[in-house]
């Protein structure tokens, strides 16, 4: 076998071989070490587990076969111990269906006797670079005062990096910050964030939804109200911008803001003072405004809709927000994320997500963002069990390429029958010509769907196989025949 001797890594990175047949761990030894890694080997199954608790190594290369404790086995017992470390399983031919199988079980890949020094760096390299990823993200959390990662702020893509770097250095100040992007693509926990970073971190965060306040509630869900204020109040009442005092508030869909009341907001956020509706004397308040909108604040103002002296007034530090297709990068450390959470929550330990799976996760167009993307997984952790989350447990618009890509550009006046024509056949294009999946994304039989096929190849109907489902489409002549 020839050995390679160009080091991949310029820092040694730990590498630990696990098989009971020595001559094959001194091979896989002297590759890795004219690699540039630092091996370590063992015959033990059970003594990988100590080694691995104990010397915490970058990668484990297992054989599928071993006395004891076989590589599956082992690797069970690593997702429970230090489920970060990626396990790479050496098969032989005889073992493939069950390495593939292990694949499923959490294993990162295998590699098959007689080794192939080249695939074996690659998968090495891979191995090593998910490590990495998933060791800066820990790190990224802790940076960012253990902030609840459930939406936005996992991802390595420059368009997140570039944004949490934003975070960073804004967080400390007291500045206002406006925080802009489509729906769902994680505003308020960008603004979670910024608390959590700042000396205000000890103090309320107040979340309010402006677009959700009727108008002739505003003003009193804002700034409070006194008892005998207006009908119905019998009590006084502390408003947002109270509860958040020494904190921060957080304006979501500021730009629902009503324009009357848009000035009051500018004096409170000049004078840091304010009247409870009602009220005759003035409240003093220390509070951060960060505000959120997916609207262009700029065209509103245009439109005589939003102050242009309160926008700049918030719009003191702006963090803009990428939406999910073009995070593409982010979606598969999103997709285990989310698994991972689900799962947990769900007491479930699951197979993880097979590979046509995560292709369709990757190609969709993600209108809703990452929202959209949270709730899929959600709805795929439960349907699954406890096996590997697969297209037939995912939304049917993703299935058959929904998002943008999936709109079907037709002529208006095209008879009904064509239209459904287009449509199942650019459905099952989008499902690589499986039938059965594009039966299923459709919500037909597989027998529908090649009775319709039958039909759109020219040939005519086929009465003897038609079912209930197309019973009304029959010719004429069939039902003469009683073709059912």
């Amino acid at each position: 076998m020839p050995i390679e001797t160009t080091p991949i890594r310029s820092l040694k990175a730990r590498v630990l071989v696990v098989d009971d047949d020595a001559s094959t761990r001194e091979v896989f030894a002297e590759l890795l070490q004219r690699w540039g890694y630092d091996v370590e080997q063992t015959g033990d199954g059970h003594d990988a587990l100590k080694i691995t608790a104990e010397r915490h190594p970058d990668v484990i290369i297992s054989d599928l076969v071993m006395p004891k404790l076989d590589g599956l086995a082992l690797t069970r017992a690593l997702r429970e111990e230090s489920p970060d470390t990626p396990v790479i399983i050496i098969t032989g031919k005889g073992t493939i269906d069950a390495a593939v199988e292990a694949v499923r079980e959490g294993v990162f890949d295998f590699v098959e006797k007689p080794l192939d020094p080249a695939r074996l760096k690659v998968i090495l390299q891979r191995a090593l670079e998910k490590r990495q990823t998933e060791h800066e993200m820990q790190v990224l959390r802790r940076r960012l005062g253990q902030v609840d990662a459930g939406v936005g702020l996992v991802g390595q893509s420059p368009a997140m990096r570039k944004a949490m770097d934003l975070v960073e250095k804004v967080a400390p100040s007291k500045a206002s910050v406006v925080i802009t992007g489509q729906s769902g693509t994680g505003k308020e926990m960008i603004a979670r964030a910024i608390h959590q970073l700042s000396p205000r971190r000890e103090k309320p965060f107040i979340a309010i939804n402006c677009s959700a306040i009727p108008a002739g509630l505003m003003e009193s869900e804002m700034f409070g109200h006194e008892r005998g204020a207006f009908t119905g109040a019998d009590q006084r009442r502390l408003g947002a911008w109270e509860l958040a005092d020494g904190g921060t508030l957080f304006l979501d869909e500021v730009g629902e803001i009503p324009i009357e009341l848009q000035a009051k907001f500018l004096r409170v956020v000049e004078e840091e003072r304010l009247r409870r509706l009602g009220g005759k004397s003035e409240i003093s308040v220390d509070v951060r405004v960060i505000s959120a909108t997916n609207r262009d604040l700029k065209e509103e103002i245009k439109g005589g809709r939003f102050r242009e002296d309160l926008y700049f007034r918030l719009n003191v530090f702006h963090i803009p927000l990428a939406p999910l297709k073009e995070r593409r990068d982010d979606i598969p450390l999103l997709v285990q994320h989310f698994i991972d959470r689900f799962g947990r929550e769900g007491g479930k330990k699951l197979a993880g997500l097979t590979p046509q799976a995560m292709k369709v996760l990757s190609e969709y167009a993600w209108p809703g963002n990452i929202r959209e993307l949270r709730n899929s997984l959600e709805r795929a952790v439960i349907l699954c069990g406890s096996a590997a989350i697969d297209i037939e447990h995912l939304p049917a618009e993703m299935a058959v390429g929904g998002g943008e890509s999936a709109y079907l550009k037709l002529p208006f006046g095209l008879p009904l029958r064509e239209v459904e024509k287009e449509y199942i056949l650019s459905s099952l294009g989008r499902m690589q010509n499986n039938k059965a999946r594009t039966a299923q994304a459709l919500g037909i039989s597989e027998k529908t769907l090649y009775n319709k096929l039958y039909r759109y190849s020219g040939k005519g109907p086929r009465p003897k196989d038609y079912d209930e489902e197309e019973g009304e489409d029959q010719p004429p002549e069939a039902k003469a025949t009683g073709a059912a």
